[in-house]
């Protein structure tokens, strides 16, 4: 190979080397790109968020646009409605609470009134029994009249002195002391049960009735044939009531079952 020929060849290499681009050429290309990509990104989204805020901006106008003042009106008076309905309601329910407070208070105010004599009853009622036991204890016979007595005295008298002098006249036997006395203690008996019954207490003889506890108070059990077992057969002391309340339990005897 001559001279000449060697020449022409290294002038193409060294052509062909410098045509090629160098490696910091290729990265600042690169990077000349990428920042080009990143600028079109970042404007595209500043472009979107720019229309999101027109269009938003183009609903508060419509919507200012359609607020008129009916319409302001019409939710002031909405508003106002829910308020007085609201009120209403609360009303209603103190109104309800009132009432039912005046009518437990007018209730405790005539059981007050009703029961205000339960003790001062409860310790008359031994003197009621006192007076029914004196009247259960004089027989009935002996509050009749003696015709005997009478019929055998009028002769005597006559006899002694026709003209009877004004102590004979007021002289009475024991049998009329013991009637008067007996007719004093029954009307006062009568008259204390009356005042009773004005203030509602009202007694009860539960003989024959099935045995109550809330009213009657066992004092003893006997088994009676033909009885029912558990029914009253004999009442010691009558039992009292005021209005619906028991004031007195009956002291009564029980019949016993005798199977």
């Amino acid at each position: 190979m001559s001279r000449a020929q060697a020449f022409q060849i290294f002038r193409s290499c060294a052509a062909s080397v410098s045509a090629r681009p160098s490696a910091n050429a290729l990265s600042q290309q690169s990077r000349r790109v990428m920042a080009m990509g990143a600028r079109y990104y970042s404007e595209d989204k500043s472009k979107a968020d720019e229309k999101k805020k027109e269009d938003w901006k183009d609903i508060e106008e419509k919507d200012q646009v359609d607020v008129t003042p009916e319409h302001e009106l019409v939710a002031k008076l909405k508003a106002k409605e829910a308020e007085v309905s609201d009120l209403k309601h609360r009303l209603q329910y103190l109104q309800a609470d009132f009432i039912n407070l005046q009518r437990n208070a007018a209730r405790e105010k005539e059981q007050a009134r009703d029961f205000a004599i339960t003790r001062f009853a409860s310790e008359l009622l031994e003197t009621v029994d006192v007076l029914a036991l004196a009247l259960k204890s004089v027989p009935p016979s002996h509050l009749e009249p003696d015709s005997s007595s009478s019929s055998s005295s009028a002769p005597s008298e006559s006899s002694s002195s026709t003209t009877p002098s004004f102590q004979d006249c007021t002289e009475k036997s024991h049998q009329q002391y013991l009637q008067e006395l007996h007719t004093g203690v029954e009307a006062t008996h009568r008259l204390l049960l009356s005042t009773l019954f004005k203030h509602h207490i009202k007694p009860f003889d539960p003989t024959g009735d099935k045995f109550d506890p809330n009213k009657h108070e066992a004092l003893y059990q006997a088994p009676v044939p033909g009885k029912e077992p558990g029914s009253v057969i004999d009442c010691q002391k009558v039992g009292y009531t005021i209005k619906d309340r028991v004031l007195r339990a009956a002291q009564v005897g029980v019949a016993q079952d005798v199977s």
